[in-house]
């Protein structure tokens, strides 16, 4: 339930055809497929790598996807090389000033930006730029990011050294891509926090930040930008720069736990199989005689399938989702966000009632929605509710663009397992261990500092 849920910060989508395909359907397409990584804004710019140099158009709204663009939008929206974004906000007020691509004009040219996770050298670079008189009114880290790169172009001599030199100073989780009106850039972060997939339509070229949102437009998958790793896009083909590649890497296990859609593969791990491999993990710890198992929408739903395999307790269905609900996580008051989870789910009570349930979530963040569908279930007459967690507690913030609020929010690090089990109501409560992300993704680098407090950069 979004209310009470993490926050990607977005979804990041370009493509490039450089036999003049318009792509405006094509962003679309890939936005919408990325949507679940960010609802309160979308946008994309386009360009004719055939027309005027710095001709690049855009549009940009409050809203999802299908809000902001009509179908006359993108007949107007020509081009055959494009960026789109969708936003979740985490630094930056939710308003469509803040919305992106990021498009700017300078001497050499323009371009045109979208941004994927934090920046936390961020304000030191923004105070650079001030002193230089540049940015004084930027307000996010993809503002900042813009502006550097921007400032670097007019002394480089292509946008590709630009880059390069940007990303070598910034520091955090960073997917990103940079249209010039003849190319297109992707880029992503040294220890690839955010992912980044590079992908191919016929002669265009796709960078998306889920291999979801590269099929869902009839692409096939070429690889995983590689950490530290900047491609470049050209009417000549691509190009690959490693300079900046590193040894060390760490990859966000969230993607794999709750972010990222049931059908992508991320760095080469099946999001679906590593949810199936959280939920046979729990299943090796303390399994309560119960007569089903069932997961709370949607990704807590594949990790209870692992869960029913393991411990051989049937699974299933016990929850219908409203999926017309939109932006319900914009609540103002704890009545309205405590009504928000009646709207979006209602309890099957033909199935529930009279039944020991176990419930699969991904993870419990502040304890309101889990503890409100804990009283649905009851209402419903079920007789036990055991929660069963396919992550560890959150103990610690993020910084590198997950909406991972302060530690005085965070439940589990003011109070104990039993302490949280009482406070939302269940007969019992048990997390993953970290120990077990190895049996979800293997031997793939991660990073798990919202659990173990131990950041990479």
């Amino acid at each position: 339930m979004t209310m009470d849920k993490l926050h990607e910060e977005c979804g990041v989508f370009g493509i490039y055809s450089p036999a003049g395909e318009q792509v405006s359907h094509n962003i679309y397409s890939g936005l919408t497929a990325l949507q679940h990584r960010g609802q309160e804004s979308a946008g994309m710019a386009l360009s004719d790598t055939e027309g005027p140099m710095g001709n690049i158009v855009m549009k940009k709204g409050m809203g999802l996807v299908s809000e902001v663009f009509s179908g006359k939008d993108l007949a107007e929206l020509g081009g055959n090389i494009g960026v789109g974004h969708v936003r979740y906000s985490t630094t930056g007020e939710s308003r469509v000033e803040n919305a992106q691509p990021i498009a700017m004009n300078y001497i050499k040219g323009s371009l045109a930006l979208v941004h994927n996770g934090n920046i936390t050298n961020a304000g030191e670079l923004k105070e650079k730029q001030m002193h230089r008189g540049q940015a004084h009114y930027t307000t996010t880290d993809s503002e900042v990011l813009a502006y550097e790169i921007v400032s670097k172009r007019v002394r480089c001599g292509t946008i590709e050294e630009a880059v390069a030199k940007v990303a070598g100073i910034m520091k955090g989780g960073f997917a990103c891509l940079v249209m010039s009106p003849r190319k297109l850039i992707g880029f992503r972060d040294p220890l690839g926090l955010k992912p980044l997939i590079l992908g191919k339509k016929g002669a265009a070229y796709i960078f998306a930040s889920e291999s979801a949102a590269i099929l869902s437009i009839g692409g096939e998958l070429i690889r995983d930008v590689r950490p530290g790793e900047i491609i470049t896009v050209t009417e000549d083909g691509i190009t690959s720069d490693t300079s900046l590649c590193k040894k060390r890497a760490a990859h966000c296990i969230f993607e794999y736990i709750y972010f990222a859609r049931n059908d992508s593969v991320i760095d080469g791990i099946s999001v679906h199989d590593a949810r199936f491999e959280a939920g046979r993990a729990l299943a090796k710890e303390e399994v309560p005689d119960a007569d089903i198992v069932a997961g709370v929408p949607d990704s807590g739903l594949v990790a209870a399938e692992g869960y029913a395999d393991a411990s051989k307790i049937p699974f299933g269905l016990i929850f219908h989702k409203n999926s017309y609900i939109g932006r319900s996580f914009i609540k103002p008051t704890d009545e309205e966000r405590k009504n928000a989870v009646h709207m979006k789910l209602s309890v099957i009570k033909s199935v529930v009632e009279g039944k020991r349930i176990v419930l699969i979530d991904d993870s419990i963040v502040r304890g309101n929605t889990m503890r409100q569908i804990i009283i649905m279930l009851r209402q419903a007459g079920a007789k036990e509710v055991h929660v069963r967690i396919s992550s560890p507690p959150f103990l610690y913030p993020c910084y590198y663009g997950t909406d991972v609020p302060s530690a005085k929010q965070l439940i589990a690090s003011e109070h104990s397992a039993a302490e949280i089990c009482k406070n939302i109501g269940a007969d019992s409560l048990r997390y993953l261990e970290v120990r077990d992300f190895k049996k979800m993704v293997g031997t793939l680098p991660l990073c798990r500092a919202c659990f173990d407090g131990h950041y990479p950069v």
